[in-house]
């Protein structure tokens, strides 16, 4: 599993006064809460990049663990609030689930936000090999995000597991004692809407990969999705099918 709990990624220190939660129903008002109960994703081209993530919960709702069928992770509770994880902090991180060969999410930084406050510019260092050097050197990349206009679906199952209580009591202002690097990461790349276009550029702003996602919802939530990644500059795509189910 990767180790960033959806969509989480290092980024400058800023300031920020409000919480998840408030700019989430800012965003987007009252929307149905509903909890993932799974992810299927299908790989017409490659059968063995194939995934599954289950999600489970307790009697009370609130999310327990979630496997990739491969590892899984348990969520530990202390007096009705998230204590932590028995496994790593993460898992369906949004290259794996979109077929994505690079790590922006993990190792960049946000540049520039949209007008809703969702991430919509990032930043990251890439390894390239320099052929007249005859070395590995380190180029910033891009990659640009569009949304579609539904919200997060992931955002009841990481407030199922006390996640956006946390990320709401984390301080984004100068002067504030120092708090938990990844909670910091979660909580400045935390997307507001769903994700349904990644464009990455190389240092010269040529057009490296692409993955584009067409989401087929009922209501607020995506029922389905297609999703195709391309490489030009390599000539290699993926097509991937992708079903979402919710906790009844």
């Amino acid at each position: 599993m990767k180790r960033a709990f959806l969509f989480f990624i290092i980024l400058p220190f800023i300031s920020c006064s409000d919480s998840v939660s408030n700019e989430f129903e800012a965003v987007n008002g009252n929307v149905e809460e509903r909890r993932l109960q799974s992810i299927s994703v299908v790989s017409p081209q490659r059968p063995e990049d194939n995934k599954y993530f289950l999600f489970t919960y307790d009697g009370q709702g609130r999310l327990t663990s979630f496997t990739d069928s491969e590892e899984t992770a348990v969520v530990l509770y202390e007096d009705n609030s998230v204590s932590g994880f028995a496994d790593s902090y993460g898992t369906i991180g949004i290259e794996e689930l979109y077929a994505s060969p690079y790590d922006a999410f993990s190792t960049g930084q946000v540049e520039e936000y949209d007008n809703k406050g969702n991430p919509r510019i990032l930043s990251f260092l890439e390894p390239v090999y320099d052929y007249e050097l005859n070395t590995v050197v380190q180029e910033q990349y891009t990659l640009e995000i569009s949304y579609d206009e539904q919200p997060n679906p992931y955002y009841y199952t990481l407030e199922s597991a006390g996640l956006i209580n946390v990320l709401d009591r984390i301080q984004l202002n100068f002067g504030m004692a120092p708090q938990p690097e990844e909670l910091i990461r979660a909580r400045l790349l935390f997307p507001l809407n769903n994700p349904s276009q990644l464009v990455y550029r190389d240092e010269a702003g040529e057009i490296v990969h692409t993955v584009n996602v067409d989401y087929n919802y009922e209501g607020d939530y995506p029922t389905s999705a297609t999703i195709i990644a391309l490489s030009p500059q390599s000539g290699s795509s993926a097509n991937l099918s992708v079903t979402f189910q919710y906790r009844n």
